[in-house]
């Protein structure tokens, strides 16, 4: 039957597929029994929006009598949070960002939750580590917690780059603030439109639903964890003793290149077939045996090669996103730079303009022409949804909001008004969450007023040369920027970065200061990630039925927690491999390619002043008229990123995929992120002196070109 009762036409072979992709379960929505779905059956349901999705794939019900604050999911939350915030500083130090894994944090944390359950008394003293049986809601805590502080601080981009680059080591506890200030910032502003990007049942946040599928089985379903953690086990500790062999004993499997390993001496095979290394070349046909890169397995189009061949030296200096000279050797800014960080004129017309990877130029490009694209796109096809995200700026919204503000917030009851009860379009998960005191507006309005205090103050103690009309600024542009980021983010789980576009304003706004440049970035891109973050938390909360004070408690704990950890590590990986990371290519353990993109792109935008005309920014915005179901912003971005799929195992082997694909992959990331979490720290060097393996044809010339290929000269 159709979901209005209505007799339903037989199911064509597309409408299998696409039931059995999202893994429907007409009776329990989970994902074991996908096994058991009659497609001859007249009672079975086709999904026809994305209401249907996710009351369907995920369950409404919710148990009010489930407690999430309990002190193990506290303890359990804090060696997460630990965890997942150092592995994350780690990752940005690596040639291949990898984020840490969700899925992975929220088997763990499920095992973890459930071993504190059997082994922990429920009696005495012990009742408080034990209170009851572990439930789904301290589930979801744990992973809002962990997942949080599973993320590396934009912030320590910036004190990295001062300490690397131009010889700046600011004050330990201005730095801290600076996070702190920078981290919480876009939640203040993301409150403003959780209206728009949180309660509407179109903000699907694709990669929240097999999450909370898999919570909905886990509690639901005994035989579930049984079949599925044997699995997980299995695959984890496989994978777990493999990575010893890429990561340290055999650095050749990273990326093994029957070309270079041919044609050692020859630069431009380097450039074609070289990739074991940051930023060494377009490893066409090389064969990678580490998962922390298959899994993020990304290719380059083959004209991007044709770039490097042609044009100035510079050019073809493969793909380091460095600035050069002309000749290709790379750029000295601080030649450029006078006492007060910033561009001397005379200066920069003795060094001349700084020359940039044609490969880099096009993904500059590309990603300028997605952001274009997205603005015009919702300004054409989702006049009303930005309508709407603006109601709060209406005087009458501003009074009401004014009058029911309580600045005693800690006393703020937070319940939500009857008329979102009377909402028959109101998504059915949000419905079921009224029932609990929110998070209310006025701790959110807290938030940003300190983080904005604080960030003003920290402008100035930390050589930023950002002006606090600049900093302003950065805080109305990330405004602007949340609704349109957000929407996407929240429909497709597709995160654009929208840094060059921010570098472009923050250039002509602060002309020849790359460091104030830095600042207004931190402050306008990096929080509305930090918005993006915070939402997808919450409809974690919402799917789960987490109560909302929980999942903000949850979310800036984790947030603040992992901030702490990432400047400490930070600062040791700085101390510790300093060479390498100012290296143009860095070696396959640790790379600078990150602080290099950041500071060169400071040094094109706020330096010198290269940007887009108006007239391409224009020209690319158009691209965004053509239709409501081809999405061109995602095709413009991802020109520059061709990424692979499981494709194939979706569609020739659907049962397999819906029962283990998460499962293994969660156990794939988790096996490999946890032995690199113990080699960083025990060979690696991440807080002391490196210890490598013993040279051997598999492992030659492991602190450089493990690969075998030639150096190319910088």
């Amino acid at each position: 039957m159709a979901i209005d009762g209505s007799a339903q036409p037989a199911l064509g072979e597309q409408d299998k597929k696409f039931a059995l992709d999202e893994k429907i379960d007409v009776d329990r929505g989970d994902l074991e029994s996908i096994d058991k779905v009659d497609f001859d059956s007249n009672d079975f349901i086709v999904l026809e929006n994305e209401r249907d999705l996710v009351t369907h794939v995920i369950g409404v019900a919710d148990d009010p009598s489930l407690n999430p604050w309990t002190l193990r999911a506290f303890i359990i939350g804090i060696g997460l949070s630990a965890f997942g915030g150092v592995l994350a500083e780690i990752y940005y130090f690596k040639a291949q960002t990898v984020l840490v894994s969700t899925m992975f944090l929220a088997v763990i944390s499920y095992v973890m939750g459930m071993a504190f359950d059997a082994v922990i008394p429920t009696h005495g003293i012990f009742r408080y580590l034990n209170p009851h049986p572990f439930n789904k809601k301290e589930n979801a805590f744990l992973v809002i917690m962990a997942s949080a502080a599973a993320n590396s601080a934009l912030g320590t981009e910036v004190l990295a780059v001062q300490r690397l680059f131009y010889n700046i080591d600011p004050n330990s506890g201005a730095s801290i603030f600076l996070l702190f200030s920078s981290q919480l910032l876009g939640y203040g502003i993301g409150d403003l439109s959780k209206s728009v990007l949180l309660d509407p049942s179109k903000m699907l946040y694709p990669e929240v639903l097999p999450l909370a599928s898999m919570f909905d089985a886990l509690y639901k379903d005994a035989a579930w964890p049984k079949k599925r953690l044997r699995v997980f086990w299995i695959v984890s500790g496989v994978i777990f003793i493999w990575e010893l062999f890429p990561e340290w004993m055999f650095p050749l499997l990273t990326g093994l290149s029957v070309f270079c390993l041919a044609n050692p001496s020859s630069q431009d095979f380097t450039r074609i077939f070289g990739g074991s290394n940051g930023n060494e070349g377009l490893g066409l046909l090389s064969i990678c045996f580490d998962w922390q890169y298959i899994s993020r397995l990304q290719t380059r189009w083959l004209f991007l090669s044709k770039l490097n061949f042609l044009g100035t030296s510079s050019a073809r200096s493969s793909f380091f996103p460095k600035s050069f000279y002309a000749n290709g050797t790379v750029y000295d800014h601080l030649r450029i730079l006078n006492d007060k960080l910033e561009v001397d004129p005379a200066s920069l017309e003795k060094e001349g303009l700084p020359f940039y990877a044609g490969s880099w130029v096009v993904q500059l490009l590309t990603t300028n022409l997605g952001m274009a694209a997205t603005s015009t796109h919702l300004l054409l096809w989702n006049r009303n949804d930005l309508r709407n995200a603006w109601t709060w700026m209406k005087p009458t919204e501003l009074k009401r909001m004014w009058d029911n503000f309580n600045w005693k917030f800690w006393r703020d009851d937070g319940m939500r008004e009857e008329r979102d009860l009377a909402n028959e379009d109101i998504d059915p998960h949000y419905r079921e969450m009224l029932k609990y005191a929110d998070a209310p507006n006025s701790w959110y309005l807290v938030t940003l007023a300190v983080s904005v205090i604080v960030g003003l103050v920290v402008i100035y103690t930390t050589d930023s040369t950002l002006p606090w009309w600049g900093f302003l600024i950065a805080i109305l542009l990330s405004t602007m920027s949340i609704l349109s980021r957000g929407s996407l983010f929240a429909i497709t789980g597709l995160q654009f970065i929208i840094q060059p576009f921010v570098q472009m304003i923050g250039g002509f706004i602060h002309p020849g200061k790359p460091m104030a440049n830095m600042y207004f970035v931190l402050f306008s891109y990096n929080s509305v990630i930090q918005a993006q973050l915070l939402m997808r938390d919450l409809e974690i909360a919402q799917y789960t039925k987490l109560p909302p004070r929980a999942a903000f408690t949850a979310h800036i704990l984790g947030t603040l927690f992992g901030a702490v950890l990432n400047f400490v590590l930070m600062n040791s990986i700085i101390d510790n491999q300093r060479d390498i990371l100012l290296s143009v290519e860095g070696t396959h353990i640790w790379s600078g390619q990150q602080l290099q993109q950041y500071n060169s792109q400071a040094i094109a935008w706020g330096g010198s002043s290269f940007s887009l005309s108006d007239k391409d920014i224009s020209s690319y915005s158009l691209l965004g008229l053509i239709t409501d179901y081809l999405y061109t912003p995602v095709i413009c971005y991802y020109i520059g990123w061709l990424c692979f799929s499981q494709w194939w195992l979706r569609t020739r082997y659907p049962k397999w995929f819906a029962k283990y694909d998460y499962i293994v992959a969660a156990a794939l990331d988790g096996g490999t992120q946890v032995m690199v979490f113990i080699l960083s720290f025990a060979v690696h060097g991440a807080s002391g002196d490196s210890h490598l393996y013993s040279q051997w044809w598999g492992g030659a010339n492991q602190d450089g070109n493990c690969d075998r290929r030639a150096v190319i000269p910088s």
